[in-house]
């Protein structure tokens, strides 16, 4: 999403938010909401990583996340755009001129990931911070892999993702189990 800034554009502030987003979630949403209101322009990066082996194509996570950001920009005014990325995280957000790298943290042992991250990033660009935003009350036990968990178990996950998500992730195991059987 667009939006007309008076900001001049070397001193606009700009965000990148990376994840795999396999689905995203609300706790992804609620990372990106708060992201949106510190900087001017948040860039989400949905990895291709396919180290991860995601369940969703690459297209449907870039639609789900696509699909919530005008309720977003709604609220914060941030001007918000989703890229895909397959390389190193620094070279993305070099490539869209962000300074700052927000993460999300929910638990002691994704502090632990990220400062390891987060050290590494910085020894390979040292113009580019590391923000941590701890996840809100309601988001904490949130993780797109207990989400897919669920929704392969028949279990509802309407509470954890938007029903957009929750359609597009559905078809992708209506698809898996049809490809498995035959």
């Amino acid at each position: 999403m667009s939006g007309m800034h008076n900001t001049p554009l070397k001193s606009r502030r700009v965000g990148f938010y990376a994840g795999t987003f396999d689905p995203v979630t609300t706790g992804h949403l609620d990372v990106i909401e708060r992201a949106s209101r510190l900087v001017d322009r948040l860039v989400i990066g949905v990895a291709r990583n396919p180290t991860k082996n995601p369940l969703m194509p690459l297209e449907d996570r870039i639609a789900c996340v696509k699909e919530v950001l005008p309720i977003v920009h709604a609220r914060t005014g941030a001007e918000l755009v989703v890229v895909s990325f397959d390389s190193l995280l620094v070279h993305a957000v070099r490539e869209h001129g962000a300074t700052l790298i927000f993460r999300g943290l929910r638990v002691m042992s994704d502090f632990d990931y990220e400062i390891q991250m987060s050290g590494v990033n910085r020894r390979l660009d040292d113009e580019i911070e590391s923000v941590f935003l701890m996840a809100s009350e309601g988001t904490q036990f949130i993780s797109s892999s207990l989400v897919r968990e669920i929704a392969r178990y028949g279990g509802d996950i309407s509470e954890f993702v938007t029903p957009e998500t929750q359609a597009r992730l559905l078809a992708c195991l209506k698809q898996q189990k049809h490809t498995i059987k035959t």
